[in-house]
């Protein structure tokens, strides 16, 4: 059998497509009893509105469009969870799709959505897609998130990545580090830029010598990039990680040369995902819940959607960049002072190509 259609309910009430319209939609001008009728028939026929022939009418689609650098990984999806909580509690659907990372995918995804959504999400991690963004998306509501959104007029939600990178240096120094590499994420992604800018203020101000190594911001990078800090000349006793996954592979690839964590090596990463607390040792980070920032997004889009559908300006909260500050967890691959632990020749133990030990989890 074929869908009913909305002639096929306005028959069955015996009113006309009309009442049917306005009574589905919520509309006063349809007396209860009309409603009760059209209502019952839309049941007893199966009847489901069709969303695309409703938002031509009503120019309202009750999706929301999500575009992120990249669709994998533990960032993204409490990411997403979060702002999922959010629509459903505004009555929003949401469409999510990937940028690729670079401007040209960024342009194709906003271009796809343009007509489908009633606003949109651009998580942009390099200034040339927040910039995209502002040129494409006309009158469409939007909201900005990470890299490249302060640098934007449009509303924003930015992490403080420079006060957070210090605070994870000032913390490794406070457990009695004093040899502190940074395990960076990608060139060219402006978080990344800026975790690295707050590590090298913190260094200075400490009077230390930096160390850099570049990863990618995923599990295998931070892994290969550990055991280049063990096969280094200089021995490290803290690294800092751009993110968690990055501190993770780097804590496995310590693991497997049997480097101690915190005894031998204290380990910092960036954002708290789910699974930082759950490995061993537990990971020290910089926390920015991630779910709630997510849902707060999603909350200043949908409050930019009803401004304009009233037709009234947002408000000065909902039109300006809003900074997250980052809070430093401890947990245990931190918590013991490395300082303490000292090799035979007096020197703190660190991380060396040759460190052995007993594989603790602290």
């Amino acid at each position: 059998m074929k869908p009913a259609t909305i002639r096929d309910v306005a028959r069955h009430a015996q009113v006309s497509v009309a009442s049917v319209s306005r009574a589905l939609n919520g509309s006063d001008t349809v007396t209860e009893e009309t409603r009760k009728r059209i209502l019952e028939s839309a049941e007893a026929l199966q009847y489901v509105p069709h969303s695309g022939a409703r938002s031509l009418s009503t120019s309202k689609t009750n999706t929301l469009g999500i575009i992120l650098p990249d669709l994998y990984g533990e960032f993204f999806s409490e990411l997403i969870r979060g702002m999922d909580l959010a629509a459903r509690e505004h009555g929003y659907h949401l469409i999510v799709s990937s940028s690729h990372d670079d401007a040209d995918g960024a342009a194709a995804a906003i271009r796809s959505m343009r007509g489908r959504v009633d606003g949109l999400f651009v998580l942009s991690p390099q200034i040339d897609s927040a910039n995209l963004a502002t040129a494409m998306a006309g009158r469409l509501p939007v909201v900005l998130m990470h890299g490249g959104a302060g640098e934007s007029t449009l509303p924003s939600i930015v992490v403080d990545n420079n006060g957070g990178a210090h605070a994870a240096v000032d913390h490794l120094l406070a457990t009695g580090c004093r040899s502190i590499a940074h395990i960076a994420g990608p060139a060219g992604n402006l978080e990344a830029e800026a975790r690295l800018a707050g590590y090298l203020e913190a260094m200075a101000e400490a009077g230390l010598e930096p160390h850099v190594v570049e990863g990618d911001f995923n599990q295998g990078s931070g892994h290969a990039s550990a055991q280049a800090l063990m096969a280094a000349p200089r021995r490290f006793d803290g690294v800092f990680c751009g993110n968690d996954m990055m501190a993770i592979g780097a804590l496995l690839a310590f693991q497997e040369a049997g480097v101690r964590c915190p005894e031998d090596v204290a380990v910092v990463g960036f954002d708290d995902v789910p699974i930082a607390a759950l490995v061993r040792p537990g990971l020290t980070t910089l926390r920015i819940r991630i779910a709630e920032t997510g849902r707060r997004a999603l909350q200043r889009l949908v409050g930019q959607i009803e401004a304009a559908q009233a037709g009234r300006e947002a408000t000065q909260s909902s039109s300006a960049c809003e900074v997250v500050r980052p809070e430093l967890v401890i947990r245990t691959s931190t918590r013991a002072s490395v300082s303490t632990t000292r090799a035979a020749d007096g020197r703190p133990s660190g991380v060396t190509a040759s460190a052995q030990g007993e594989n603790q989890d602290g």
